[in-house]
């Protein structure tokens, strides 16, 4: 049966990697991968929403990765077990790729250049990530995600307010009552779909 695959996959694979690739549905809530088992496929995240998480000895989640679009969990490449869960967030669509070809494939050299091209741009985005959640109040992570993640001071919701509570690393009560604490003062605007980070004049 013919798949989409998109342009990123068909610019970046191998003709014979492209060929071992499925496509793979997915629904909200479920777990693509477990942490502790054998990675088996590399997931490519087409349409929809999937989410790396791991657990604190508390119980609290905090989300490693966010993928709307592109590779999920690409360290799971050398890796005996995944490190962590993954699940779905929203209904979507993926491609898998047999891990075992997957590391074959990297034998190619024109191919191996433009994985470490791949992995260097998601090195940027996690920097990024790790810059917001070393900061120490919640306020500044808020805005510093609305800075990194948004456009002109407006970050477009594509999930929940308790999943984005989890990729700031905070409680969502806790993200719930900063938001209400800068439309009090100001300093933001929520819509349905949106936060508004609003300057001081």
């Amino acid at each position: 049966m013919d798949i989409y695959i998109p342009e990123l996959l068909k610019d970046l694979l191998p003709k014979e990697l492209l060929g071992q690739s499925h496509a793979y549905h997915f629904e909200k809530g479920d777990y693509l991968f477990h942490q502790g088992k054998k990675p088996e496929y590399m997931f490519f995240i087409v349409s929809g929403e999937a989410v790396l998480t791991r657990t604190s000895n508390h119980g609290e989640p905090t989300t490693l990765q966010r993928c709307k679009g592109g590779f999920l969990s690409e360290a799971s490449l050398l890796s005996d077990a995944y490190h962590c869960d993954a699940f779905a967030t929203q209904d979507g669509q993926a491609i898998t790729l047999p891990i075992k070809y997957l590391r074959d494939a990297l034998t190619d050299s024109k191919f191996s250049l433009k994985w470490v091209q791949l992995l260097s741009k998601e090195i940027m985005r996690l920097r990024t990530q790790s810059e917001r959640l070393g900061l120490k109040d919640i306020r500044s992570k808020l805005i510093h995600l609305i800075e990194t993640e948004g456009k002109n001071g407006v970050l477009t919701l594509q999930s929940d307010f308790k999943s984005m509570a989890s990729e700031i690393g905070v409680t969502h009560e806790a993200l719930y009552r900063v938001i209400a604490s800068l439309e009090k003062e100001g300093l933001m605007r929520r819509q349905a779909n949106s936060l508004e980070f609003l300057k001081k004049k």
